[in-house]
């Protein structure tokens, strides 16, 4: 279960307050515009936004009646400004107010969001550099494969979210445009310099061609970003979860004190928080759909999308905003455990070099066939009979006569899988990346 967990910046972004007060504020600025234009006279405009104040309670009773929430709200301003309320929302329609005040706070929430990625980046990068050159098994198919670095792996994840960060500013520019074209987008009853005045004070811009709503195809682009971000936090927490394991136990997840880990078992230190991560990721993966299948409308605009949007878009913001907190707080204080790296790659008994052994054997001109034939035989002994696979390599006939014992000692050097790590830190941690990540 979810503990009691506040985000105030992007849960009051999300709250009917903050929904209200965007309306209101594009309402007033296509009011100004009209004054612009001379279509209404600033007296009245004045006394508008003067008067212009909403109460929540009042739209939803109002709401209870006319089962249409922007009328709701127009008639509750009305109500506090009277008779000059008619110049407001003229030739609009409600979608030039929702979707343009949606697009607002969907671009807030990304910055939100984005930012979060930056601080994630940063924990990930000081990591990566204090186990840069920590051996750890690599494991293929659940399999050890062959050594590599623990910093290898943080800095593959600093690199993804890096790439994610980059989706998201995509996604936040696709979503950061308004409309106030009318009823079905063709500016029949409203001058195009409205929008055109809106959008900039907004530091939005104008769609270039609309129906009754943007295009859920943005929508749909920014859910699906959320959805790949939530798919890395979920890849990352599941790593932690396995090398967590009992049988594995090379880092863990931080255990707070006075923490339980079963309300049986005394001794148990279970992964939540990852697997929380984990969970969570499903939930925003599945809103990504609905926004796929938000796509499709009849004709200039149904409403099949607007009860579906009320859902996924402040569920999708605020829990991926969560399970980057909380990743955030994870890796600030994972536990690692460099001893039981090195036992688990020496857990094999030297398997794990068998490819070091063959390339040996094939630059000392034996056959490759045979040369793997030679070692794979004395892998597979040293499996099925739990004998230790280097003492056999010493000791068999063939392998003397290629081998001299200093040679198949090199063969063993963990420092061979990590000779490398400094290139590819290089590629993944360049001052052109840094800066990206920094502010985007």
């Amino acid at each position: 279960m979810i503990e009691r967990y506040t985000l105030p910046e992007m849960g009051k972004l999300w709250s009917e307050e903050a929904k209200f007060s965007k309306w209101l504020g594009i309402e007033l600025l296509a009011c100004e515009a009209y004054v612009k234009l001379g279509q209404v006279p600033r007296k009245a405009y004045l006394k508008i936004k003067r008067k212009a104040k909403f109460d929540i309670e009042r739209i939803l009773e109002l709401e209870r009646r006319t089962q249409h929430d922007l009328v709701a709200f127009l008639s509750n301003l009305a109500e506090n400004i009277g008779e000059e309320a008619k110049y407001l929302h003229y030739g609009m329609t409600s979608h030039d107010v929702e979707d343009t005040a949606l697009a607002l706070r969907m671009r807030e929430a990304g910055k939100i969001i984005s930012d979060d990625l930056g601080n994630l980046s940063l924990v990930l990068k000081k990591k990566a550099q204090s186990y840069k050159h920590t051996p750890i098994m690599g494991r293929t198919h659940g399999v050890h494969a062959e050594p590599t670095s623990f910093g290898l792996k943080l800095a593959l994840w600093y690199e993804e979210i890096h790439r994610n960060q980059e989706r998201l500013q995509h996604a936040i520019q696709s979503i950061s445009v308004g409309r106030i074209a009318g009823s079905v987008g063709n500016f029949a009853h409203i001058s195009p310099k409205v929008e055109e005045f809106v959008c900039k004070k907004l530091g939005l811009k104008p769609d270039k061609v609309s129906t009754q709503i943007l295009q859920r195809d943005r929508h749909a682009q920014y859910l699906t970003t959320l959805a790949i971000i939530a798919g890395t936090l979920e890849k990352i927490a599941l790593e932690i979860r396995n090398l967590q394991r009992t049988e594995i136990l090379e880092v863990e997840e931080p255990f707070a004190e006075g923490q339980k880990g079963s309300s049986s078992m005394p001794h148990k230190r279970n992964p939540i928080i990852c697997e929380r991560i984990c969970g969570l990721a499903r939930v925003v993966r599945s809103n990504s759909i609905a926004s796929l299948e938000n796509m499709a409308l009849w004709h200039e605009r149904d409403i099949t999308h607007s009860s579906v949007e009320r859902v996924i878009i402040p569920d999708s913001c605020i829990l991926l905003d969560y399970m980057l907190v909380k990743l955030i707080q994870v890796m600030e204080n994972l536990i690692v455990y460099p001893e039981r790296m090195l036992e688990n790659i020496n857990r094999t008994g030297g398997l794990v070099f068998s490819q070091r052994i063959l390339h040996k054997l094939i630059e000392k001109k034996l056959n490759r066939q045979k040369a793997y034939q030679l070692v794979q035989s004395l892998a597979l002994k040293a499996w099925s009979n739990h004998k230790n696979f280097k003492h056999l390599l010493e000791t068999n006939g063939i392998l003397k006569k290629y081998l001299s014992k200093k040679e198949l000692e090199g063969c063993f050097d963990l420092k061979f899988y990590t000779k490398n790590v400094d290139y590819i830190y290089k590629r993944v941690f360049n001052s052109k990346n840094s800066q990206l990540i920094k502010r985007i």
